[in-house]
């Protein structure tokens, strides 16, 4: 043990008498899901996806609390975005760069301090980090990504499939270890992790047809040419129009997609189809057959064809996060019949953003905004004003010392973030944060083809440095807030550059970014 992680581990120690085995700490409820656009939060105001669906019970969250406005990741991909809630880390230092990486679980994590402060704490869902949890008095997992239809879950006894739709079954265990198997005289930290809405979009039997009668507006870029930006925008491999296959968009119908069953399509396809039991597989097949009927006989190309394949994603994805609603509703409802509501702190996020046809992508890692900027809500009874708005700018690097300061845990020195508690109680901070550091490490070989890169977001401007090629982008966000056409040549944006420049070149050396 290193020397702040002792004095971290002894201030816990001490903090505890103070604390008391009866006092009424409150209980943490962190949901949190995998790819869920901000976009699609209708608490979040009008977007070409709330215009047609809405999310009333993560809303409720809303209500009763604060909407961070201005909430980012530090490197938006999924497994080093939860290595960063974990340990209030950026990338470089906990060790977790990239998707494929092992998360060090041996390192400290607010988990475990929590539990040495008398909390019990579980995780359910999600993980994706590869090694086992610790610092959780119970944990069960899904491998890897998970599956949508009668997932596998991993336990400290091994691996067991369950029947069912997985956003349901997570809700389902979550509710139930907090009904029987918590200790009721010890406060909780809940992880309750969704696997939905992440690609393949795979909706529940009961919504398969939701959405059939509409068609959601296109966002204004969906057709966006990237004449403004430099080439990683150009050569990227998340587009709507060409980077998506036949398992993202349902056209297998109950054949494979082809005759080569090692092909990634093949499997992918068994991975979801075949993993349907026979009640699944003919709502399925009674949901999709006819509209794919029609869509052949109807042969669009061209934007037609986009635009088709952009219903079908946004339908699919909206009918995933409806389903995550739905379990949303079921927790609070719960919360609040059982009396928990009183003195249970509820936060909602997501891993990172998402693009919902913006740019004509879908997916994320690019510091654009649809991608960088992630939801996050939440309230804590007693202290948030209802109804609230912070325009502060957060990220998920900050949640672990919130979730320490709600505990009354000192946080350690060695955390990068800052405590989101004076927000949530609706005060106004003197020494907040005026920008984000932004990082993603992914080699531009994997999947997606997104160059690494690196940059520096303020209010107005945000500054991105594609380091692999050596190539800059400038954006003002007021006067472009798609971020179409980069400034950073621009002689009228030079002294902005230089003073974005030297914030980067600050936050890098704050951060203790290697060279």
């Amino acid at each position: 043990m290193n020397r702040r992680s002792f004095l971290a581990t002894s201030a816990v120690a001490a903090a505890l008498p103070a604390l008391g085995k009866s006092a009424k700490r409150p209980n943490i409820l962190w949901i949190y899901c995998d790819d869920h656009s901000h976009n699609a939060i209708s608490a979040y105001g009008e977007s070409h996806i709330t215009r047609i669906a809405k999310t009333p019970n993560i809303d409720r969250i809303a209500q009763k609390g604060t909407v961070f406005q201005n909430s980012f990741v530090t490197n938006s991909i999924c497994g080093p975005c939860r290595a960063v809630i974990l340990t209030g880390k950026h990338s470089h230092i906990n060790g977790f760069k990239a998707n494929g990486n092992r998360f060090n679980g041996d390192q400290q994590t607010f988990p475990k301090l929590l539990q040495k402060a008398g909390y019990e704490t579980v995780v359910i869902g999600k993980w994706h980090l590869k090694s086992e949890p610790q610092g959780f008095n119970n944990w069960e997992i899904l491998p890897g990504q998970g599956h949508y239809y009668n997932p596998d879950f991993i336990t400290e006894k091994g691996t067991h499939q369950e029947t069912g739709y997985v956003t349901d079954l997570i809700t389902d265990k979550g509710l139930d270890w907090i009904k029987n198997e918590r200790d009721p005289d010890k406060p909780f930290m809940m992880m309750l992790q969704h696997k939905a809405p992440h690609r393949e979009w795979s909706p529940p039997a009961n919504k398969l047809s939701l959405y059939d009668d509409v068609d959601f507006p296109e966002p204004p870029t969906l057709f966006d040419d990237y004449e403004g930006r430099g080439s990683p925008a150009h050569t990227q491999d998340m587009m709507i129009k060409s980077s998506m296959d036949l398992t993202d968009l349902k056209l297998h119908d109950s054949t494979p997609p082809n005759d080569d069953p090692e092909s990634r399509e093949c499997k992918r396809w068994k991975e979801i189809y075949m993993r349907t039991n026979p009640g699944q597989r003919n709502a399925w097949d009674a949901a999709y057959q006819p509209k794919n009927k029609a869509f052949r006989e109807a042969n669009p190309d061209g934007r037609d064809l986009i635009r088709w394949k952009y219903q079908r994603y946004v339908k699919d994805y909206m009918r995933c996060i409806s389903s995550v609603d739905d379990n949303v509703g079921r927790v609070l409802d719960f919360l609040e019949e059982s009396g928990l509501a009183e003195n249970t702190v509820v936060m909602y996020s997501s891993d990172q953003s998402f693009y919902l046809g913006e740019h004509g992508w879908f997916d994320k890692r690019f510091m654009y905004e649809e991608s960088v900027r992630t939801p996050l809500l939440g309230y804590w009874p007693g202290q948030t004003p209802a109804g609230s708005n912070s325009e502060a700018m957060v990220q998920n690097l900050d949640m672990a010392q919130t979730f320490l300061d709600i505990a009354g845990v000192p946080e350690p020195g060695d955390m990068q973030g800052q405590s989101l508690v004076p927000l949530l109680k609706g005060e106004s901070p003197k020494k907040w944060r005026t920008s984000i550091y932004y990082q993603y490490h992914q080699i531009a070989k994997s999947i997606h083809h997104v160059q690494p890169h690196y940059g520096v977001r303020t209010d107005r401007y945000k500054l991105i440095h594609f380091n692999d090629v050596d190539e800059w982008e400038l954006y003002d966000l007021e006067k472009d807030p798609h971020e179409l056409k980069s400034e950073y040549a621009n002689p009228e944006y030079a002294k902005t550059v230089r003073k974005m420049k030297a914030e980067l070149k600050r936050l890098r050396r704050e951060y203790r970014v290697e060279a």
